[in-house]
């Protein structure tokens, strides 16, 4: 089971995962150790709300195909277990900023009072700055 929050967990074979040979540097460890891992998440198929299917397929994600897999790539680790635990952790990241809704801004005005002290203490420095100038006898 993948837990994304208290409410939403998916079952683990919505996902699937395989092993690849990692990129990069590595010398010949690289080129014979298959150490990273390809998560791909099928968003339709899964047990996941429509609600919550359709925020993330609407999400402008470059690793969503056109047929609506999202595909993490992790390959930053040297060990499998390491680069499969950041997979799950990044899929958990996305679907929850994907179904999370901000509040509403509610906007507001100061209270009376509040202008009233602004424009009392904008006249007593206007006040301060003509007592500056020039005494005229």
């Amino acid at each position: 089971m993948v837990f994304i929050n208290s409410n939403i967990s998916l079952d683990d074979s919505e996902v699937d995962i395989s092993a690849i040979r990692a990129q990069g540097a590595g010398g010949q460890n690289v080129n014979k150790v298959s150490s990273a891992i390809h998560l791909r998440f099928d968003i339709n198929a899964s047990s996941l709300s429509d609600l919550h299917k359709q925020r993330l397929l609407d999400s402008k994600d470059s690793r969503i195909t056109k047929d609506g897999v999202l595909i993490i790539k992790a390959q930053q680790f040297r060990t499998q277990e390491k680069n499969k635990a950041d997979a799950f952790e990044r899929l958990q990241e996305f679907i929850t900023k994907a179904i999370h809704v901000n509040k509403t801004r509610r906007p507001t005005k100061p209270s009376r009072n509040a202008r009233r002290k602004r424009v009392d203490q904008k006249t007593q420095r206007g006040r301060t700055k003509a007592l500056r100038g020039k005494v005229d006898y």
